[in-house]
């Protein structure tokens, strides 16, 4: 098939892939539009494009901090996967993945201790710690932070993130810096939250060894990318999702 595939240089000798949405053509959510056996054939593609003969294990996502540890891979069904919002292994022929629509994706990998992961991150789940756990899950595994590189992919950009007050009360103090203000709406104070920066930082203060940002707005690359929230503000009945993978040859 013809995929969208972005890479990234600190991951270099790794296979993995950013995935586009080939101008919407692609959705690879299974809770997105398009049949069921349609979304899970092109999943396999595309971890057969990223490790020929590799089995996909992606799991079922619900904004949480929770993170699997991968041993064989499951059945790519809609229903059944683990519930989890990052995976990681140190087994060969497994295409860790994860599915998001503005969200961060974000690779891992240990290249010398040959251990790899995968996280989803949200606001929440950045708050609640899902990129720590996945550095915690894979230094189980034999990973050594200090040698880990990861690199978020497509995520929606400070401009096209616009919250309010509830929102930005979920977080510490600390995170102020990641508001930048927006105009009022009806009197109602506005800001534009910066997620890549919010998940950057978590990253940088886990003290990995090398850590990039793609530096894509899945908002406003509308050719190339889902968008929860340009869907959401277009009143469409659903939405799709990219995925992005990695894997252990």
């Amino acid at each position: 098939m013809d995929f969208q595939i972005e890479t990234a240089d600190l991951l270099a000798g790794v296979p993995h892939g950013f995935f586009g949405s080939a101008g919407g053509g692609h959705q690879f959510g299974s809770g997105g539009p398009g049949e069921g056996a349609e979304v899970r054939a092109l999943r396999a593609a595309a971890a057969e494009a990223i490790l020929p003969g590799g089995r996909l294990a992606a799991p079922h996502q619900v904004h949480s901090p929770d993170v699997v540890t991968v041993t064989a891979a499951w059945d790519d069904a809609a229903e059944g996967r683990p519930v989890a919002d990052a995976v990681v292994t140190a087994t060969p022929g497994i295409v860790l993945g994860i599915v998001t629509a503005d969200c961060g994706p974000i690779l891992f990998s240990d290249r010398e201790a040959g251990v790899i992961g995968a996280a989803h991150a949200g606001w929440r789940g950045a708050v609640d710690g899902v990129l720590e756990n996945t550095v915690a899950a894979m230094e189980s595994l034999g990973a050594r932070r200090e040698h880990i590189a990861a690199v978020l992919g497509p995520t929606i950009a400070q401009p096209s993130y616009e919250v309010d007050a509830p929102f930005r009360a979920r977080f510490p103090a600390d995170a102020d810096r990641f508001f930048a203000p927006a105009p009022e709406r009806e009197g109602v104070a506005r800001w534009h939250f910066d997620l890549p920066g919010f998940i950057m930082a978590r990253l940088r203060a886990a003290d990995l060894g090398k850590i990039a940002d793609l530096g894509r707005d899945t908002f406003s690359q509308v050719a190339r990318y889902h968008s929860h929230r340009r869907s959401t503000q277009a009143r469409e009945a659903n939405y799709g999702r990219q995925i992005s993978m990695i894997a252990l040859p």
